[in-house]
């Protein structure tokens, strides 16, 4: 039995993964005698990106390396697999996470001092159990109020590779329309679709 390509096995692994998928990940699968180098593995995933050019999937490149998802033009047809839908979540909850995108690190009291609003506990208890943000320390001010910035699963979600691909802070004009249709169209396939991987929590306000 001939062995299978190497674009083959990068394939079937991209769709068995559930998840993003490294270069490091990817190489671990082979036996050290037979492992290709990076550029190997790298000229099989952009081969498969050109093989999958016209189809209704793709293979993106997030923050936590490659994986499989549905095209954003063809997510509503899908969805309709299933009865249960995506969350939506809250205004002050997208803005709450923008401002933390954008000028991350920063505190709570900033974000409230920015919006001119409290954010509610639920907000930071939603955004953390999301791990879409963590704390990376503590201002230092009386008090040490803890300093939020983004993850990786961040990045992942919202199919980003750096915070770099986030669009320029003077073209956004309502971050509850740049995030809330991201969630919409443009997470991964097991995430978006909750009946195709994990349960989603529910949204808090």
């Amino acid at each position: 039995m001939t062995s299978p390509s190497l674009k083959l096995i990068v394939e079937a692994a991209l769709i068995a993964a559930g998840g993003p998928l490294t270069l490091d990940q990817i190489l671990a699968l082979f036996p050290e005698d037979e492992r290709p180098d990076r550029a190997e593995v790298t000229g099989a995933v952009r081969e498969l990106q050109l093989d999958y050019a016209d189809r209704g999937i793709e293979i993106a490149e997030v923050a936590g390396g490659f994986r499989v998802q549905v095209r954003s033009m063809v997510a509503p047809w899908v969805a309709r697999l299933w009865d249960e839908k995506a969350p939506r979540y809250s205004r002050a909850l997208l803005e709450t996470l923008s401002l933390i995108a954008y000028r991350q690190p920063i505190t709570r009291g900033e974000i409230e001092e920015i919006r001119g609003v409290a954010v509610s506990t639920n907000i930071v208890k939603t955004l953390t159990e999301r791990e879409w943000v963590r704390v990376v320390g503590h201002r230092d001010v009386p008090g040490r109020p803890a300093l939020y910035a983004t993850t990786r699963k961040f990045l992942d979600y919202f199919g980003l590779r750096s915070l770099n691909d986030l669009p320029p802070l003077a073209e956004i004009r309502d971050p509850e329309v740049l995030l809330d249709d991201q969630l919409a169209l443009e997470t991964p396939v097991e995430d978006r679709f909750p009946a195709i991987g994990h349960q989603r929590p529910a949204a808090n306000d």
